[in-house]
């Protein structure tokens, strides 16, 4: 497209797919506090919360290698049908979880569900960002908007399902909670079905597998660095922190347990909602339609480094205080905080850079293989989530998260200007 304006129908068609994704989003969210807490109440080690989303993230690996093919194949609304079909059926199959059960097949079992939901967000991921590069108008910054309008959205309502994932957990109980989402979702996919209008590729017949390995150095760079980005939130983000805070928070009691998921959940929620939000603004604190693509690749390298500072503080925190101290939590609250708005803008800004090195004919291609570099950092830093806090606590948990920010600021400098 090269209207300022978007066409009618691609605007519907966006409209359609975002909608999607955020039903999906908010049931994502839900599941992934309902199963850290419900499970880290039932005994389970940091280690093993770690096992439970690990399938979850090679799934994601290896559906974003392969659905950037199947889009460019079969077309993206049958890759987003898909993943929301699929997310419908893994809900379902985890209310069929027994707890007289051993801990090893529960967490067997948890894995292989957890990995068809890994399988079905990445393929609702992937078909939504894809979308935007072939929907949203080319000219006045309106790829850089409509691209962190959809993210900055999606992760606003990702945080709204950490709360309700909470809350949920806390009154009806894990079983119920998970067939509401499921039946909720259900409904979602069924009105998409009937209401999606025309305005998506169906996909060509000649799209060979090969395709999906980019040759462009500026997409591969860009992958490279999102592997360390996101590796480093997940180091804290997926068991360390929220154990933490459990820790500090729960008196042992039911009262207490139930007190202590509302406010973990809370905590999770504002931090994604406020990243999202951060996220969505970003065109406008950026100023994107003012700047080159070349001055926006620049401003990826100094956010980066700027973001490495904020885990760095928190590390120094954490090795002077002894053990779980009130000015410690109050601190990790408000630094995690802060690295969430700054984490936000570097997310906006690879979000946007991978569309704009990007060509349209192969769009599917570079965002599928962009995304599984985003799963595989996921994975990284989930297993070493569990992994670090076990064996040296919150100082070596946000060590590596400073580490791999660093990292992922030193190979964002290898991007050119295509």
């Amino acid at each position: 497209m090269t209207a300022t304006h978007p066409r009618p129908e691609g605007l519907s068609a966006y409209i359609a797919v975002t909608a999607a994704y955020w039903a999906f989003m908010l049931t994502d969210g839900a599941l992934r506090m309902l199963v850290l807490l419900h499970f880290h109440r039932l005994g389970f080690s940091p280690v093993q919360l770690a096992y439970l989303f690990v399938l979850y993230e090679i799934a994601g690996m290896v559906t974003n290698l392969c659905a950037g093919w199947i889009a460019a194949r079969f077309g993206l609304t049958a890759t987003l049908y898909a993943g929301l079909g699929i997310q419908v059926l893994a809900l379902l199959a985890l209310t069929q979880l027994d707890p007289a059960w051993t801990v090893g097949l529960s967490v067997a079992y948890v894995m292989v569900v957890q990995g068809a939901s890994g399988v079905a967000k990445d393929l609702a991921k992937m078909s939504s960002k894809s979308a935007v590069k072939l929907l949203a108008p080319a000219q006045d910054g309106g790829l850089f908007r409509w691209v962190a309008l959809l993210t900055g959205s999606k992760n606003a309502v990702k945080g709204l399902g950490f709360l309700a994932g909470a809350g949920m957990l806390a009154t009806i109980g894990f079983t119920g909670a998970v067939l509401g989402m499921a039946a909720v979702l259900a409904v979602i996919l069924i009105a998409v079905l009937i209401a999606m209008p025309p305005g998506l590729p169906r996909g060509r017949r000649g799209a060979k597998f090969s395709e999906v390995f980019s040759k462009s150095a500026n997409v591969n760079w860009l992958s490279a660095a999102r592997v360390f980005l996101f590796g480093a939130r997940d180091v804290w983000f997926v068991v360390g922190i929220p154990i933490y805070f459990y820790a500090v928070l729960s008196d042992g009691t039911n009262e207490g347990n139930r007190a202590a998921f509302f406010m973990i959940g809370s905590f999770m929620a504002v931090w994604v909602i406020l990243y999202g939000m951060v996220q969505a603004a970003s065109p406008r604190l950026l100023r994107a339609t003012q700047r080159s693509e070349g001055d926006l690749t620049r401003a990826a390298r100094g956010w980066g480094w700027t973001l490495a500072a904020v885990p760095a503080v928190l590390t120094a925190a954490a090795m002077v205080a002894d053990g779980p101290q009130t000015w410690l939590t109050v601190t990790l609250v408000a630094g995690l905080l802060a690295f969430g708005g700054v984490f936000a803008v570097n997310s906006a800004l690879h979000s946007y850079l991978i569309l704009a090195f990007t060509k349209a004919e192969r769009v599917t291609m570079d965002v599928g293989f962009y995304y599984m570099a985003n799963a595989a950092g996921r994975l990284l830093g989930t297993v070493l989530s569990g992994l670090t806090y076990q064996l040296g606590g919150l100082p070596l948990m946000l060590g590596v998260a400073t580490v791999m920010v660093g990292l992922s600021a030193l190979i964002t400098g290898r991007l050119r200007p295509a």
